[in-house]
């Protein structure tokens, strides 16, 4: 074998980072051990300053000694980067494409796996009540961070985030005021809570998790971008089984499945907006 092609063996922080990750599962049960590597390691370098621990082995002690540390640090993994109808066009291309689709079934069942905060719920919920659907529609988010899900349920967020949102909101092809979907009071803005009334928040990893319902639109969206491939593959699968016969998956903009082998499951909605359709 060439030289070049000789994998480098793990350096030491690859090895502690590895040994946190697996304590972490065995203790906790939370399985970050196939996400990637790079965006772990600055999540944990993130997580060390903030928790005054010079190196990963002191983050590992006062993780295995402290649950609330734990906690703290799980805030650090799974940062959440979101916001309201993110990718316009992927939101049109919904509205386009798969709506229309939809509307032909009696009711519907929605998955939002990865919610983070509940931008991306309460986008599709906006979507769905536009176009005459949402209430005939349970919407399912589920992340595994407690925090975000607690603040995803009270759907509060910055006032000054709204010009953004209703920037993305009109670009997706919104009908109304955005303003009509949420209440300003005390620099911050609580989403209409009517919107939230079919959707039920639960806890859920597509690392260590199973399906839990028939669906026929799971939205993903950058999540898988953080896993290894061999999670990516699982992540795949669940959705394929969760999916109703030609349900949708949308995933985000840096995501795909052409690599993966259950792309012959599936066939191009939306390319560039990396919407999919289960073929069997």
């Amino acid at each position: 074998m060439p030289r070049s092609h000789v994998p480098l063996p793990p350096s030491g922080a690859d090895l502690e980072l590895a040994m946190l990750m697996e304590e972490i599962y065995q203790q906790y049960s939370y399985d970050f051990r196939d996400y990637t590597g790079a965006s772990q390691k600055r999540r944990v370098q993130h997580a060390m300053r903030d928790m005054g621990c010079a190196t990963i082995t002191a983050l590992r002690a006062k993780v295995q000694h402290e649950p609330a540390a734990f906690s703290r640090l799980l805030q650090f993994l799974t940062i959440p980067v979101t916001e309201m109808f993110r990718d316009p066009l992927y939101y049109a291309a919904l509205r386009e494409h798969v709506l229309p689709v939809l509307s032909t079934y009696p009711s519907l069942k929605v998955w939002v796996a990865g919610c983070s905060t509940g931008e991306e719920v309460f986008s599709l919920a906006i979507l769905l009540k536009e176009e005459g659907l949402l209430e005939r529609t349970i919407i399912y988010a589920t992340d595994i961070n407690p925090a975000s899900l607690d603040k995803a349920r009270k759907g509060v967020f910055p006032l000054d985030a709204m010009r953004g949102y209703t920037a993305n909101y009109q670009a997706a092809g919104g009908k109304r005021a955005f303003s009509d979907y949420y209440t300003a009071a005390y620099n911050a803005a609580r989403i209409d809570r009517s919107l939230c009334d079919n959707v039920t928040f639960a806890d859920h990893s597509l690392a260590t998790d199973s399906v839990f319902a028939e669906t026929h639109l799971i939205s993903c969206r950058n999540v898988l971008i953080y896993f290894k491939k061999a999670l990516q593959e699982r992540a795949f699968g669940l959705f394929r089984e969760s999916l109703c016969h030609r349900g949708f998956l949308g995933l985000g903009s840096k995501e795909t499945l052409d690599f993966s082998i259950l792309r012959p499951r599936f066939e191009d909605v939306a390319r560039r907006e990396r919407i999919y359709r289960k073929l069997s």
